[in-house]
């Protein structure tokens, strides 16, 4: 059988630490431009307005220090740089920066934590600044039992390594992985190994359906989220005052190797006690919150809570920019209420996976109702407007955080922001359509904005008009018009210039740190292109095993283009013996289709493959076809069907353009 364009190049599940464009950290800058007087008069507007007089963050920030490392690099195996904390020496100047929200500042400064912290004496430590998350490590009787454990390989074992270091050398017991999210699992292979957990040493706990939510959540749209996630955390951004500077539950995404070993214990009830390595600790099951699979934990004998990424410094992200399933706001009021009156009444001491500690049951009762009242005022106060009538299209104009949570550091909109979570909470009840059938099946953008910029007298009559409210401070008007002309005249680099500045004064005036990093990565592309994406990168060999063949199939079956498959007709029986799975592949009516567990009688054609072998087409390392030719698999019946497959799989583009004209 000759070798066909039959792969499947899952980069998705490594989303997180794929930059689609980091080449762009190397484009020329000199046509960004700094803060305009309007942006300058807002940011000093701000700093009279915020309570800047509450500085209790610092200090708890800076509570227990106990050492930093004598470099500022982390390096992966062959020199690469994997994490690089001195990127961002500038926000230690004591400088304020007009090109950035004051707030935000004052979030990314409180970020460069950048060591070993003891959060309990002789019990429980932090390192803080290796990763965008935590390493949570607590002293067991006979070791580290560690909470979280980085997203890469190179720097969760330079923190275990700077752990033992400093505290003496000890094993490894147990590891907990808070949720289903790779920056808090994908170091893990660099803190222990399959010999550890094989032979009993180690334990692994996780949430109930962490595998499954590991692996899903970023499979499908995994190349358009790739793509999106590169606006969100700002990868082609290099770091500064006029670019990115933080991301706000950390400063960013380190760039190594991550892998995945599966827990060997599961907390499936609501509440659940487990004594691990002599430490007594209650998981609290909070599916449907900051992750569809994640816990919290109480230490009853030390008074010490644990949110997880329940509750950090900041609002999260009922919709991530990225993209992702909606999260329920409601829900996630919810279980911090119940953790507030089941844990909070006691508690001494609250960590979670990002950010810093707090102290004081006072100090913990105020952050965890004030953020159990944000995700509830979200949730309930989009709801109030709704039913008043208030549209998608209208909601983010019209849902204020009340005054008196605006005054709490800990609720300030760092990583979610009330435009993108208020439209999220009436997506979620309501949908994106807003009533008006002229948005119920509009155009798309490029084919309405022609009778747009036509109307408006053409792009000699918009540039001055836009430039003027440029001038005036009013982008967001600016914006409006300008969006119409670069997607009606995609080549207009005047329109794309301009539209470029006025993106960047927007993303120098949002507090959040996504919308930050959306508007400033949006305005290199429009001024720069799309860099080009480096090398591929295939899915991991832990995360390719952890993937279900189901899983496996129903991403193949969205690489279909239905229009060319339409018509064909025939179906695969799929048998990975070592494994005992089986599955009959369908394709009919333009649709690709598995079901697991059956034969057909009537299969065109019959494959068999050893699963261990079809890890290596996930992994991008083979396809199909060369694993055929090679032996490592058998095919009977019309082999055909596996060219008419071939034929109708699309190669996703990992960089294709976002704004009109960039490519």
């Amino acid at each position: 059988m000759p070798d066909s364009p039959f792969s499947f190049i899952l980069s998705a599940t490594l989303l997180l630490v794929t930059s689609t464009a980091s080449q762009a950290q190397t484009a020329n800058v000199a046509l960004q431009q700094p803060a305009t007087a309007v942006t300058a008069e807002r940011q000093a507007s701000l700093r009279t307005e915020l309570p800047f007089d509450d500085d209790r963050d610092f200090a708890e920030s800076q509570r227990g220090f106990i050492a930093a490392p004598d470099y500022r690099q982390i390096l992966g195996p062959a020199g690469n740089v994997v994490w690089d904390i001195g990127r961002y020496d500038f926000l230690l100047q004591d400088q304020d920066y007009d090109s950035i929200h004051p707030s935000l500042q004052r979030q990314a400064t409180l970020n460069m934590n950048y060591g070993l912290y003891e959060v309990v004496p002789d019990l429980i430590y932090q390192v803080r600044g290796y990763d965008l998350a935590n390493m949570t490590v607590i002293r067991g009787e006979q070791g580290w039992i560690l909470f979280d454990v980085l997203l890469t390989r190179e720097t969760a074992a330079a923190a275990l390594a700077f752990v033992n270091q400093q505290l003496g050398e000890r094993p490894v017991t147990a590891v907990v992985y808070s949720h289903s999210h790779i920056d808090h699992f994908g170091g893990v292979r660099g803190v222990i190994d399959d010999e550890d957990v094989q032979s009993g040493r180690v334990n692994v706990y996780a949430p109930a359906g962490f595998m499954e939510e590991a692996i899903s959540e970023n499979v499908y749209a995994g190349n358009a989220m790739s793509r999106r996630a590169s606006y969100q955390y700002g990868n082609p951004l290099t770091p500064g005052p006029l670019g990115q500077v933080d991301s706000a539950i950390g400063k960013a995404l380190a760039r190594g190797s991550s892998g995945l070993i599966a827990p060997t214990i599961v907390v499936s009830d609501d509440f659940e006690e487990h004594t691990i390595d002599g430490v007594r600790v209650v998981f609290q099951n909070t599916p449907g919150t900051e992750a569809p699979a994640e816990m919290n934990a109480w230490f009853p004998d030390h008074n010490v809570f644990w949110a997880a990424e329940n509750i950090t410094a900041t609002i999260h992200n009922i919709y991530t920019l990225r993209g992702a399933l909606v999260r329920d706001a409601l829900s996630w009021s919810r279980q911090i209420n119940e953790a507030l009156y089941r844990f909070g009444q006691d508690a001494d001491v609250m960590i979670s996976s990002h950010n810093w500690p707090r102290w004081g049951n006072e100090r913990i009762q105020e952050v965890m109702r004030d953020q159990r009242d944000a995700y509830a005022n979200l949730n309930n106060q989009v709801l109030n407007l709704a039913n008043r009538g208030v549209t998608i299209n209208q909601m983010h104009n019209e849902y204020q955080v009340p005054q008196s949570l605006q005054q709490s550091w800990s609720v300030r909109q760092y990583h979610g922001s009330e435009f993108h979570n208020s439209r999220a909470v009436i997506n979620r009840y309501l949908g994106y359509w807003d009533g008006n059938p002229a948005t119920l099946a509009p155009l798309s953008p490029e084919d309405s904005a022609p009778l747009y910029v036509e109307m408006m007298g053409g792009a000699e009559a918009i540039l001055p008009r836009a430039q003027t409210l440029f001038d005036e401070g009013r982008y967001r008007l600016a914006m409006e018009i300008l969006n119409k002309l670069v997607y009606a005249e995609p080549d207009n680099q005047t329109g794309k210039d301009l539209l470029a500045a006025t993106f960047e004064q927007l993303g120098y005036q949002y507090e959040s740190a996504s919308m930050r990093n959306a508007f400033l990565t949006a305005a290199q592309e429009l001024r720069h292109g799309v860099a080009a994406a480096g090398p591929a990168r295939g899915t991991s060999p832990d995360l390719a095993r952890a993937m279900t063949t189901a899983q496996w199939w129903d991403a193949v079956a969205t690489r279909v283009d239905s229009q060319l498959a339409d018509g064909m007709a025939f179906k695969i029986n799929f048998s990975t013996p070592d494994n005992g799975e089986q599955f009959v592949i369908e394709m009919r009516g333009g649709t690709l289709t598995n079901i697991s567990g059956y034969r057909a009688d009537d299969a065109d054609a019959s494959i068999t493959m050893n699963r261990s072998a079809v890890d290596q087409v996930i992994m991008g390392q083979a396809t199909l076809a060369s694993l055929l030719v090679s032996g490592q698999g058998q095919v009977t019946g019309d082999v055909d069907v596996l060219q008419q497959l071939a034929s109708v799989l699309v190669e996703f583009d990992p960089v294709f353009e976002i704004m009109p004209g960039t490519r």
